[in-house]
């Protein structure tokens, strides 16, 4: 079969297969309904759109709701695929024709929507972190200026966005308290109620697949760099950087006051192992646990 893979822009859909075939149709509903036409006479095992920061999600939505195999890539490996396969040019019509390669050679997992109430937690948790972001730049800002009118001003705009902070932070905890199935992920110590948001609605695989694959999904699994008789240092990458970030503050507090994760990176401390190499070792062990106690609260069985 044709793999087949969907370039989303703002305004619009470029669609390419590996034989060739191209369609180009309005990132609307109008739009979705001729791509969802178009796709029943060009049967393929997988349909693959990169991920564009959100234009790509009512797409994805629309064709998973259709029953379309669709998958949504990350847009880094998409690029490395298309490079690694001689494609160094960029248009959107090349675009999509590297994500039909990628569809064709590589098995993805199938998307899985998000619940109404985690994409509305997703949203607050977008807005939190950016407007943290914008704190920070707000704080250089100020660092930079010696004039004092200036400088109240400027922390006039400090105060605003710490108090936005404070209400989002507010409003996801009382977000994450309204679904007691998430109560399981406090059954940790250090995991609060920023975590367990963030799990909820950018890891919704949590407890569903393995832990090795899990830790995969995240960044936080190490990968080899061996050649030969050589063998080189192992490093992380790739992955959803929204939950590391949040899983390695996490991880500071837990090895604080989680007997068993303390334990876990003293001994890789005394083994040798540098602070990094340890903490994100941690960080990972917090998530196959977290991922094999919501698998054992929901009475599932997680494949190999």
């Amino acid at each position: 079969m044709n793999g087949i893979g969907v370039d989303v822009s703002k305004r619009q859909l470029d669609v390419g297969t590996t034989d060739g075939e191209i369609l180009q149709v309005s990132n609307s509903a109008s739009g979705f309904a001729e791509l969802d036409l178009w796709l029943r006479k060009h049967p393929a095992s997988q349909i693959v759109l990169e991920a564009t920061g959100g234009y790509e999600r009512p797409v994805l939505d629309f064709l998973h709701v259709a029953g379309h195999p669709v998958v949504r890539a990350n847009a880094l490996r998409a690029r490395r695929l298309a490079q690694g396969l001689g494609q160094l040019a960029k248009t959107d019509r090349l675009d999509a024709y590297a994500l039909a390669q990628m569809a064709a050679l590589v098995k993805l997992p199938a998307y899985q929507p998000l619940e109404p109430w985690q994409q509305k937690m997703r949203e607050f948790v977008r807005a939190r972190r950016q407007t943290m972001e914008a704190l920070t730049v707000a704080r250089q800002q100020q660092e930079m200026v010696t004039d004092r009118e200036l400088r109240r001003l400027l922390q006039a705009n400090i105060s605003r966005l710490q108090g936005i902070v404070g209400r989002l932070g507010k409003q996801i905890a009382e977000q994450v308290a309204q679904q007691p199935q998430l109560a399981v992920l406090k059954s940790m110590k250090g995991v609060g109620p920023g975590l367990q948001a963030v799990l909820a609605s950018y890891l919704p695989e949590l407890g569903r697949i393995s832990g090795k694959r899990i830790a995969s999904l995240v960044g936080v699994a190490p990968m080899s760099h061996d050649s030969g008789t050589m063998r080189g240092k192992r490093s992380i990458h790739g992955g959803r950087a929204e939950i590391r970030q949040v899983l390695y503050m996490a991880s500071m507090s837990a090895m604080r006051h989680e007997p068993r994760l303390r334990d876990f990176y003293q001994s890789l401390r005394a083994r040798g192992k540098e602070g990094k190499v340890a903490i994100v070792a941690v960080m990972r062990k917090m998530l196959v646990i977290l991922n094999a106690r919501v698998r054992d609260a929901q009475g599932g069985s997680i494949p190999a």
